[in-house]
């Protein structure tokens, strides 16, 4: 069954960071509302592969940061932030500084991570076209999750999660 239009080009993209552990943890942490952290990063790298496919970007790139955006495992509406800056700020450097911990990345995904909370990071502009699709794609995200838009394509992505997902990663396909 084909949960989502680019089914397959997804978990191509993305088998193994879904296999990984610390990815598997974005579960335990409230992104936005009601939705999880690894749920969000699920629905923007897969906005991500739709923007980045209708704009002729490398959707693996733009899809994989995407995945890894947001992998700053605390939760962020009780963390105790480390100096003046507040989250916003903060967590796409804690995001990269895991991602590299745990994967290989290249620059352009790097770039990614990084950049995507531009324009609130100023300094921090994406410098390349996946950077900026997923930039693009994570504030609609957001703004569908918090405004409860979201609803709407919420069951198709927990589908996703459910069939694809276990707890302990990759369902075999």
């Amino acid at each position: 069954m084909v949960l989502l239009k680019y089914h397959e080009l997804f978990i191509e993209c993305l088998a193994d960071l879904l296999a990984a552990e610390p990815v598997l943890r974005m579960r335990n942490f409230v992104q936005h509302s009601d939705v999880s952290c690894l749920e969000h990063c699920v629905c923007v790298a897969y906005l991500s592969l739709i923007l980045g496919r209708a704009m002729g970007v490398n959707v693996r790139r733009a899809t994989r940061g995407a995945l890894l955006h947001d992998l700053f495992l605390y939760d962020w509406h009780h963390h105790k932030r480390k100096g003046f800056w507040p989250h916003g700020f903060t967590h796409p450097a804690q995001a990269l500084q895991n991602a590299r911990r745990y994967f290989e990345l290249d620059p352009v995904e790097e770039d990614v991570i990084l950049k995507h909370m531009w324009p609130l990071t100023l300094r921090h502009m994406p410098l390349t076209p996946e950077a900026a699709v997923v930039c693009l794609a994570d504030k609609l995200c957001a703004l569908a999750e918090v405004f409860g838009i979201y609803r709407r394509m919420r069951p198709q992505i927990l589908a996703f999660m459910e069939a694809e997902i276990s707890d302990t990663g990759l369902k075999k396909t």
